[in-house]
């Protein structure tokens, strides 16, 4: 079985993906990860040198190879849904389960973080409310399950996914 989590940049994605990945005894695989081992680089220095359309290209191919495992649990990036074929492959390939964050949440958590490219501007706020509303539809479009992040610990979090996944007959119940 493959699970893939979305949702936007600081949702939990990682986190939360490691976590879950280690309750379910399953590989944890991280798009992002797996594509600065490629690049040789940080998303963020690819991000500057060749722009945003090099890098999904990039992005793309990563999760056509990732969502065609067979089994274990993924964490996208955030603009993972951005283009068509990756929310195609993801849905009809795994379990997507979208982190939903409030602009404003996310904004708390992640506004000493330096190494999200896309929020380097003078209103990170402003910016995450903008990609909230470009993003929510997509991943509410790619997504079977929609778990609210909240303020709830990584634990529960975990312990959220893995009851939607046993009520919807994913994986067995404990």
């Amino acid at each position: 079985m493959s699970i893939a989590l979305i949702g936007l940049p600081g949702s939990g994605k990682s986190t939360v993906g490691r976590q879950l990945a280690r309750r379910l005894q399953l590989p944890f695989l991280d798009s992002d990860h797996v594509i600065e081992e490629r690049l040789g680089c940080s998303i963020r220095d690819y991000f500057e040198r060749e722009g945003e359309a090099s890098f999904r290209d990039v992005e793309e191919a990563v999760i056509d190879e990732l969502t065609g495992m067979a089994r274990g649990v993924l964490s996208t990036g955030g603009g993972s849904v951005l283009r068509p074929a990756n929310r195609q492959r993801l849905r009809e390939r795994g379990h997507v389960v979208y982190l939903r964050s409030s602009p404003e949440e996310l904004f708390r958590r992640l506004r000493h973080d330096v190494n999200r490219p896309l929020l380097q501007v003078p209103d990170p706020l402003g910016r995450l409310r903008d990609l909230y509303a470009q993003r929510d539809p997509l991943y509410r479009e790619t997504a079977h399950f929609i778990i609210e992040t909240g303020r709830p610990s990584v634990a529960t979090l975990v312990n959220m996914i893995t009851m939607q996944l046993e009520l919807a007959g994913i994986v067995p119940g404990s």
